[in-house]
């Protein structure tokens, strides 16, 4: 089987996966989540037209005055009286006009002598001051599409709208399986030979911005029978990811206890470093990742497809992470036959590259905040040349 591009890859990763049913959620608990459905704005906002500033509600055109205060509108308050010919109204900010008033004078410049006020420097624009109705959005337009992320503004734009509960995905059910006969359970004592179990908490950490729920299924010896019977348990999932026993070595069963559980693998292997056992595949309604069991290999595999997967099954518009470009700090050399993801961090000059790039090279990832992508068959950089970064922070 030939490696498969990462791009290529990603795409029919996603397409393995519908996307989860919609329910409704009530605004405190959206926020992380994505819109599954166009919302609308259910009143206009402004809902009048308002004050930008504290002063008084005018006639632009009969600027300078004099005018007699003839009344007051403040925020919450009961709706001002209708303005006659020479009347002012002292109003405060976020306050509605009165019928009749088009601009505000803010106190600053305006002369006020018991009840009777003018206008001090240049004349005042009509709409001066103002926030006209519907200025930001009217009853009936769109507020947000399908798709979107509900960040803090969306979610503020959302309530303004007039909603208090909005369509997005029901959380996502994801089940992690840690293979390997050498493997014991975090803060157990790791005799000769044993090795902590890192990849689940990493993995449950790494998913704990998005709205799903973990499932660990602890850890499994590698045998055919444990493997499958751990694949069983987890069909119910919306995502199956295993670690460990994704490579071709007498003691890697994951893809033949997949198989036995009933399984369908749909690609293995990828063009990519670290994480070229990486292999997807449905199981049910479930889809399967089969992460590298090297915890760095896991920790960029899980960025670049099990991140974006979960984030499609959640509706988002543009799964994929985002990259960006920055500039290199010091030179690296060629690449070969694979995408290199190196684990780097940035500095005042660029981002560099961190001194270990093994896949097992934990103390060195948790110094990287990017990975610098260098696509196959790259020459050498020097310092100073540009580069793409995957953030991971």
């Amino acid at each position: 089987m030939s490696l498969l591009p990462v791009a290529e890859a990603q795409g029919r990763l996603m397409a393995l996966a519908a996307r989860l049913p919609t329910e409704r959620v009530a605004i405190p608990d959206c926020a992380g989540r994505w819109l599954t459905e166009d919302i609308a704005a259910l009143r206009d906002q402004p809902w009048a037209d308002l004050s930008a500033m504290d002063g008084y509600a005018i006639r632009a055109g009969e600027w300078p005055g004099p005018w007699r205060v003839a009344g007051e509108s403040a925020a919450g308050g009961p709706l001002p009286a209708p303005l006659g010919s020479g009347e002012a109204c002292r109003i405060f900010t976020g306050a509605p006009l009165p019928q009749g008033a088009d601009s505000v004078l803010i106190q600053e410049d305006a002369a006020r002598d018991d009840a009777m006020l003018r206008g001090l420097g240049d004349a005042l624009a009509l709409g001066r001051n103002v926030r006209a109705a519907a200025s930001d959005f009217a009853r009936g337009g769109l507020l947000l599409k399908a798709g979107a992320a509900l960040g803090p503004a969306q979610i503020a734009l959302a309530v303004l709208g007039g909603h208090g509960v909005l369509p997005v995905a029901r959380r996502a059910r994801i089940a992690l399986i840690s293979t390997g006969n050498e493997l014991v359970p975090p803060g157990a004592p790791a005799q000769e030979g044993q090795l902590p179990s890192s990849n689940a908490p990493m993995l449950a950490a790494l998913l704990g911005g998005l709205p799903c729920d973990v499932i660990d299924l602890g850890i499994v010896p590698d045998d055919l029978d444990s493997v499958t019977q751990a694949f069983v348990r987890a069909a119910d999932a919306d995502i199956i990811v295993s670690t460990g026993g994704a490579s071709v070595g007498d003691h890697d069963v994951v893809r033949p206890a997949f198989a036995c559980a009933g399984g369908s693998l749909d690609f293995w292997k990828i063009r990519m470093r670290p994480g070229k056992p990486l292999m997807a595949g449905t199981l049910g309604s479930a889809v399967f990742l089969g992460l590298p069991g090297n915890p760095v290999s896991a920790f960029v595999t899980a960025t670049l497809f099990l991140l974006p997967l979960v984030r499609h099954l959640l509706g988002a518009a543009s799964p994929l992470p985002r990259t960006a470009p920055a500039t290199l700090a010091a030179a690296l050399p060629a690449t070969g036959e694979r995408d290199d993801y190196l684990r780097a961090f940035r500095t005042e000059t660029g981002v560099a590259s961190v001194t270990s790039q093994d896949s097992a090279a934990t103390a060195a990832l948790a110094m990287a905040d990017c990975l610098i992508l260098r696509p196959a068959r790259s020459p050498a950089a020097a310092a100073g040349d540009p580069v793409t970064v995957l953030p991971l922070t």
